[in-house]
């Protein structure tokens, strides 16, 4: 199981929010670049970026944050956040990224996903948010009625690399993970998916590795790495452990 530490960005720093909320973000760092740089020195194969003053303005706004990761790095990153057409994601390929994740337009526009699968095998991710059962889109200030088993069942035949799945009322508010919803949805569908929000503990780790055989490939671990509520060597020594 991967290990995605995460790097949202908001204003060209490093932040987290409280349960999707912009309006409560705790800056962590002023130097994204350093803060990426610090946690592939740590180990960690991925990284996982997300423009979340992009995710509202429906497009890239933290770009230069981002290009100055890709250049500082090594390790693969994934990326959302305002990616909306086409030609933005092809952009970011071209700066090497290695994954762009679509929210927004999974739900508003899936022809744009089913395209760029076709265009970029195993390279587009869909990000699913969801606030009470139900999907939440640009910066989580949109709600949908359809679910997030709903919106995943329509790209399994998609070419979609995983599924990023988060728990809004978990997200940075360290109450743990959302293992019983994250294993249904994997278990519904046969895209691997992507554990996110609420990762509090060593425990939350452990309970999702045993679902591994469910089809939770990764797992996004935020603000209890900032905090330092998870080590991030004991964590990837635990996921990387047979």
């Amino acid at each position: 199981m991967i290990l995605y530490p995460a790097i949202d960005l908001k204003g060209g720093a490093v932040v987290r929010l409280m349960r999707g909320d912009m309006a409560a973000a705790t800056v962590y760092a002023d130097d994204p670049a350093a803060q990426a740089q610090s946690f592939v020195a740590a180990g960690v194969e991925w990284l996982h970026l997300v423009d979340l003053d992009g995710a509202i303005a429906g497009r890239p706004v933290n770009e230069a944050a981002v290009i100055a990761i890709l250049a500082a790095v090594g390790v693969p990153c994934q990326l959302g956040g305002g990616i909306r057409d086409l030609a933005a994601i092809e952009r970011w390929f071209e700066r090497g990224l290695a994954r762009v994740i679509l929210g927004t337009a999974a739900l508003k526009d899936p022809a744009l996903v089913r395209a760029a699968c076709r265009r970029f095998p195993d390279r587009i991710a869909v990000g699913i948010d969801a606030r009470a059962g139900r999907v939440a889109v640009a910066g989580w200030v949109e709600e949908a009625t359809v679910t997030p088993l709903e919106l995943a069942g329509r790209f399994v035949d998609a070419g979609v690399a995983a599924i990023i799945y988060t728990d809004i009322d978990r997200d940075g508010a360290l109450t743990g993970v959302n293992v019983a919803a994250t294993t249904a949805l994997a278990r519904a569908v046969s895209i691997p998916v992507i554990a996110s929000g609420g990762v509090a503990s060593l425990d939350d780790l452990r309970a999702l590795k045993r679902e591994t055989a469910s089809g939770i490939a990764g797992v996004i671990c935020g603000r209890a790495l900032y905090d330092g509520r998870v080590d991030l060597a004991a964590a990837l020594a635990l996921l990387k452990a047979a």
